[in-house]
């Protein structure tokens, strides 16, 4: 009951710090209360003030798109032909105007700014610069949970890279659609296909999502023991996997979007993994199949999505996983993050994470928490923390240190390439809980973790973050672990 107890008031803690950052939703990244007026709602309509003689949107011109249609650009405008605003402050949507069209992750640069005067009709000019977008390239990727953990505990053995072919075709029909197909081999075998397409009706509010992935391992991780992944390896296949799905989104303003997914999937093992864990699926089963009806929603209000310097952004995630015995499970989470200007150059971050899988008898299969995907904490990057509830808290603050351009020069056949660099000095410090009703010989679970650092972030073009971090954790280690970007 104690551990019940703290696992309770841990996710309570989560879920009011979460709780804080959406009720700031309505206020500017200062915390000042101020009306949201960009969602374009009704109740939010823009009124000119009495007296005053407000200026006319006439046209906007957008130029630069030679791909992309301008229907997806103006679709992120909060603004539109026809519109009525006081000049200073249609000015000011041109920024928030910018960063919504930056975040569409089309361009290199966007400039929105005034084009002519008419009296007091006004003319708008949308300049981008298109990024490259098809991209066919060979895959090579370790399959261990981070670099760290695959360059010191497993020697950086190249018996567990997957290599291949992966295209990824960003913008591919000029509607913000992306296709992806790759081809694995290696340490494993795997085919993944999908296609992600933002708006498929008139009004741009509803887009589908569709996609595919099956797969066999050689080697898999079967157990969790003392927080470390246990391997086994087997000139046969240990485990077959397929899984499909199929989505629909919902975006009815800027700033929201809904997603309700429906999936099934299928694996099976060999019976090595069964002997070895009993507990991998249910009942000791050899193979399951299920299907999984899930539900996201996702705010955004960032400067820019994959490096925030200012704003927010929350998810609120529902899943429900199996029908029958084979597999029972319900799911439900939510993350958060704000970021706060402190002067120019340093702002301050707060990310949480909360999440609880019910009910808590697990198998081990549906008990992956802590140390898988982007849910982590900085200075257990070589642990795995395994259960059925718990989150986390993580504070920061950064700084730019500095901020530059590498030039090179064209030809005829070849523009001039310019890459922003920027780099950020960071400290940090996280605190987390783990809820395992069945630790066994694990040691992190039901207990409070806490770690902290400093670090630096590299941060160029095509939305390239690069992490390094020197963290300190409770069990009093520490050590130089890189990650790539995660906003929460």
């Amino acid at each position: 009951m104690c551990r019940v107890a703290k696992y309770c008031l841990w996710l309570l803690l989560a879920l009011a710090c979460h709780q804080s950052l959406l009720a700031q939703e309505s206020g500017g990244p200062e915390g000042k209360p101020k009306k949201d007026k960009h969602e374009k709602k009704p109740e939010d309509a823009y009124v000119v003030p009495a007296g005053e003689s407000p200026f006319i949107v006439r046209n906007i011109f957008i130029s630069g798109n030679r791909k992309t249609r301008d229907n997806i650009i103006l679709r992120e405008l909060s603004f539109k032909s026809g519109d009525a605003y006081l000049l200073q402050d249609l000015v000011k949507k041109f920024e928030l105007a910018r960063q919504q069209v930056m975040n569409l992750a089309l361009f290199h640069e966007v400039t929105v700014a005034l084009k002519s005067f008419d009296g007091y009709n006004v003319d708008v000019q949308v300049i981008v610069r298109e990024r490259w977008y098809l991209f066919p390239i060979p895959y090579l990727r370790p399959v261990d949970r981070n670099l760290n953990q695959w360059i010191v505990e497993q020697k950086a053995s190249l018996d567990r890279v997957d290599y291949g072919m992966k295209l990824m075709y960003n913008n591919a029909t000029g509607r913000n659609d992306k296709l992806r197909a790759t081809v694995i081999s290696g340490y494993s075998r795997q085919l993944l296909l999908n296609y992600d397409r933002p708006y498929i009706d008139k009004k741009m509010r509803i887009g589908l999502s569709l996609g595919m992935s099956l797969g066999k391992n050689r080697e898999m991780n079967y157990n969790t023991i003392e927080d470390k992944q246990v391997f086994i390896k087997d000139k046969g296949y240990l485990r077959n996997f397929w899984r499909g799905y199929v989505e629909l989104s919902y975006r009815k303003a800027i700033r929201t979007r809904h997603r309700l997914g429906l999936a099934y999937a299928k694996e099976e093992l060999a019976d090595t993994i069964v002997k070895l864990n009993p507990n991998y699926f249910p009942g000791g089963r050899k193979s399951i199949s299920f299907p999984e009806l899930y539900y996201f929603f996702n705010y955004t209000f960032l400067d820019y999505i994959p490096y925030p310097t200012k704003g927010y952004a929350a998810e609120v995630y529902f899943s429900k996983k199996g029908i029958d015995k084979s597999l029972n499970s319900w799911e439900m989470g939510i993350k958060g993050s704000g970021n706060w200007p402190m002067g120019k150059k340093a702002f301050f971050s707060l990310n949480s994470f909360a999440t609880v899988k019910l009910p808590f008898n697990q198998p081990y299969y549906n008990r992956r928490l802590l140390g898988y995907s982007s849910t982590f904490m900085q200075g257990y990057e070589y642990y795995v923390v395994d259960g059925v509830a718990g989150g986390y808290l993580k504070a920061s603050v950064t700084r730019r240190l500095l901020n530059f351009n590498l030039n090179f020069k064209g030809t005829k056949k070849i523009a001039p390439l310019r890459i922003p660099v920027n780099i950020y000095g960071r400290v940090y410090g996280n605190t987390g809980y783990i809820y395992d009703p069945q630790p066994g010989k694990n040691f992190l679970a039901n207990r409070m973790l806490v770690s902290s650092g400093i670090g630096i972030d590299i941060v160029t073009f095509y939305d390239f973050v690069f992490k390094l971090d020197w963290s300190f954790n409770q069990l009093g280690q520490n050590g130089l672990f890189f990650h790539r970007r995660s906003i929460f």
